[in-house]
């Protein structure tokens, strides 16, 4: 469990992390430098979820050694079958990270909501919804590392 109190928004009480893979975790199918290293500092407070369409075919090879759970959606749905994930997983207990269009939707649920903007760009829909942008994956996985950086940004 991940818990931190932001005075003058909310006190967070987050079990789950779910990430996009293309445009948040990896560039053209490779993950960023730097994200394993995280996601697996992050495992010990939170279960890790990549949910994707693995658009290139190289999640399921990235990730074979990250402690996350790997969801392949079809081509079609994806915004709903993210959205459909979130709940079931308790959007009070997530938080969320993509960049596209189709992540818009988990983004707003979420308890908290990161938008990346990094070289594949974000979709002004995702970054709309979301409670935080960050310039990289690494800067928003470090929000987690480091809970007093949401505090800084999110309080009143």
């Amino acid at each position: 469990m991940f818990a931190v109190a932001i005075p003058g928004y909310r006190t967070l009480a987050l079990e789950h992390l779910v990430l996009d893979y293309n445009g948040t975790l990896a560039c053209d199918g490779e993950l960023v430098q730097g994200v394993s290293r995280r996601l697996s500092r992050l495992a010990r407070d939170l279960r890790i979820h990549v949910i994707t369409a693995d658009t290139f075919g190289k999640a399921r090879s990235a990730l074979t050694r990250m402690p996350c759970q790997l969801e392949v959606l079809p081509a079609e749905g994806q915004d709903q079958a993210k959205l459909v994930y979130v709940q079931r997983l308790g959007c009070e207990r997530v938080v969320a990270i993509g960049n596209g269009r189709n992540d818009r939707l988990m983004l707003e649920a979420a308890a908290l909501g990161i938008a990346v903007v990094q070289r594949e760009g974000a979709a002004a829909e995702a970054l709309r919804a979301a409670d935080i942008v960050c310039h990289s994956i690494l800067d928003a996985l470090d929000l987690l590392v480091h809970p007093l950086r949401l505090t800084a940004t999110l309080r009143s």
